[in-house]
């Protein structure tokens, strides 16, 4: 079973590692893999803007550089002002929702996505499929599973 809380406590030390300059946002992503190891990443802002890089998109490219892609069972998700106590959910945006059906096509699963705010506050449950409807993905191309 999956305990949520453990999810969102492991992003909430990740997003202590942001580098977010910036925006002054920081995100933290946890993974649960299939052994129940939790993979995490923090967002990291590059001054171009364009080319900073998502919590969720960085624990999943972690996940896949350790040959892991294929085990992502659940995805936890918190974000919020630094400094400030921010406790209103964050989901991923659209280009992580689009990096974790990847994963989770590939894996076969649709994954479940627990959010909550930097600062504590409410624990959010989705699935997946539900926050990124009629997907493509590997599937569409006949590689690995179709959700």
């Amino acid at each position: 079973m999956i305990d949520p809380a453990v999810l969102i406590d492991a992003a909430r030390a990740a997003a202590a590692h942001a580098h977010a300059p910036y925006s002054r946002f920081a995100v933290g992503a946890a993974l649960l893999m299939e052994d129940g190891s939790i993979v995490t990443g923090a967002n990291f802002e590059n001054a171009s803007y364009g080319l900073s890089l998502c919590a969720e998109t960085v624990a999943t490219a972690t996940a896949n550089a350790t040959g892991r892609l294929r085990e992502i069972v659940a995805v936890g998700i918190v974000g919020g002002r630094m400094g400030e106590a921010d406790v209103d959910p964050i989901r991923p945006c659209g280009r992580c929702r689009q990096i974790l059906n990847e994963a989770a096509q590939m894996g076969g699963r649709d994954l479940a996505v627990y959010c909550s705010g930097l600062g504590g506050g409410s624990i959010e449950t989705h699935r997946l499929s539900d926050l990124l409807p009629h997907a493509f993905g590997p599937g569409d191309l006949g590689i690995g599973g179709k959700q």
